[in-house]
């Protein structure tokens, strides 16, 4: 009985972020792109993720309502160390990406998959792993921390 809730409420949830035909037959889908139009990336995969930052409002302008918010567009590339439930492609499906900032520093961030802020996923290259975790690469620095390319 739970897991039949589960499912719905997993189908529910695909079908309001994903862009899925209704029981009327349209298509419904949040602007141009469908959410389900992600590439197939995985760990050791270099990507860039095009994700919506929410700009401060003066505060003169005291509270805003959601739909006066601005918006910009920031891109966040590095190396996919995880990616968490995502054998079902599920609504909590998370990956973690991890780029070097500048000074050396590493700096990793986890992104929900079908998160309404991530505007786009881009696959840069693809990386020859042998693991699902790459936790290994936090302690590695320069030419040690490169990823071998597939073909």
């Amino acid at each position: 009985m739970i897991s039949r809730l589960m499912e719905d409420f997993e189908q529910k949830q695909l079908a309001r972020y994903a862009g899925v035909q209704g029981e009327d037959g349209q298509d419904h889908t949040e602007g141009p792109q469908s959410r389900l139009a992600h590439p197939a990336f995985r760990s050791g995969d270099t990507i860039r993720v095009n994700y919506k930052i929410e700009e401060k409002q003066d505060k003169k302008a005291g509270r805003t309502l959601f739909a006066d918010k601005k918006f910009r567009i920031q891109a966040f590339q590095g190396v996919v160390l995880k990616r968490k439930r995502s054998s079902l492609g599920g609504v909590g499906a998370t990956f973690t990406v991890r780029k070097i900032a500048a000074g050396g520093v590493g700096v990793e961030r986890t992104f929900p998959l079908w998160s309404p802020y991530i505007d786009s996923i881009e696959l840069i290259s693809r990386g020859l792993v042998r693991r699902s975790r790459l936790y290994y690469l936090r302690d590695r620095v320069g030419k040690a921390a490169r990823i071998k390319q597939r073909k």
